[in-house]
């Protein structure tokens, strides 16, 4: 889409049949509002603001790219070379010629793999969501509610008058393996370790029906990884959560992938956008793809220190919130929770710039 409004051609190659929601809420600090605003549709979004779950917002974008711009059922098995270009080849046996890859392909991105980055690393925690659905008015208040402690982490976040998301993230034990394919296992997990909390919230867990709940490990990049891994190599980057996956504990996942998209336009936009003549045919392919090249380079060193700090700054608030021992329950508690909270809005207070800045 960012592409799209440079006057740049692109494909989005899509492995599902459908657009699809593999998560439910998308969390908007002000990182990622800066980022609506800079590809335009900020203040459409603004207007529903208590409904922007992750459907809504896939939708948006999907209605501002022009026909044709994403191709679905297109599963990416292998990448080769070939001379400026990239074969991008398919699980259905199509091959598509790339003048520049972009993976955004996720937290297992093929694209990272061929960069050379390691597989994301087991965070030691793992999370069950859910969204739960009220027929009345669930009545709790526009804001998002935490409880931390004991091992565990949990939170509800209001979507509509009706609709809540909730989590819970904790330390798994070998005997907890199979409960992340067993969703009434993971209902009951939940409803015996949330301790004392008010019935309004033990309700939303209740409620939620054993098809809107799911687990999964938490895995993150080491940031060490950034700092020293390939971010781009030639005509070929990752961006999102393909390469700076991060544990959920600030809300920045979903943030930081658009504002990826806003630099990565922008850089790789001042690349193609400069027109080249007098030249022969072959040395124009060969500056373009040097302009390429020095664009996604210049992403790459944009992104690199960001994506360490919000990847350090997920886990150490994750580790902090979550621990059970009794030294780092007293610090958090008296001495750190307004470190933390300031931690979050400190991450959240960037902005990643405009979309055709010169």
């Amino acid at each position: 889409m960012n592409l799209d409004r440079l006057g740049i051609r692109s494909l989005v190659l899509e492995s599902s049949e459908s657009l699809r929601v593999t998560g439910f809420a998308f969390t908007t600090w002000t990182n990622a509002w800066k980022a609506l605003d800079a590809i335009g549709i900020g203040d459409s979004l603004r207007q529903h603001h208590l409904q922007i779950d992750a459907w809504a917002l896939l939708e948006t974008l999907e209605k501002e790219l022009p026909n044709g711009t994403i191709r679905y059922s297109s599963k990416v098995v292998s990448i080769e070379d070939s001379g400026f270009l990239k074969l991008v080849h398919l699980a259905d046996g199509t091959t598509f010629k790339a003048k520049v890859l972009i993976g955004c392909d996720g937290v297992n991105s093929l694209v990272a793999r061929w960069l050379d980055f390691k597989k994301p690393a087991f965070a030691g925690r793992s999370a069950i969501r859910g969204y739960a659905y009220f027929e009345e008015s669930h009545g709790f208040e526009p804001k998002f509610l935490q409880f931390f402690g004991k091992g565990v982490r949990y939170g509800i976040l209001p979507c509509d008058n009706h609709a809540v998301y909730w989590f819970f993230t904790y330390t798994p034990s070998p005997r907890d393996g199979e409960m992340e394919e067993d969703p009434v296992k993971m209902k009951q997990f939940v409803l015996r370790r949330l301790g004392e909390v008010p019935d309004q919230v033990k309700a939303v867990i209740e409620i939620t029906e054993l098809g809107d709940i799911i687990g999964s490990p938490l895995r993150f990049r080491h940031p060490w990884d950034l700092l020293f891994g390939h971010i781009s190599k030639g005509n070929v980057c990752v961006a999102g959560d393909a390469l700076h996956p991060m544990t959920p504990d600030i809300g920045q996942g979903g943030c930081a992938a658009l504002e990826d998209g806003v630099v990565l336009a922008r850089c790789l936009g001042r690349a193609l956008m400069k027109k080249l003549s007098g030249e022969k045919e072959d040395k124009i392919v060969e500056n373009e793809n040097k302009m390429i090249k020095l664009g996604l380079e210049e992403f790459a060193k944009e992104r690199r220190w960001r994506g360490f700090e919000l990847i350090s700054t997920a886990y150490l608030v994750g580790f902090v919130q979550q621990s059970d021992g009794k030294v780092m329950n007293f610090f958090r508690d008296k001495m750190l929770a307004g470190f933390l909270a300031g931690l979050l809005m400190k991450r959240a207070d960037y902005d990643c710039g405009k979309l055709n800045a010169p």
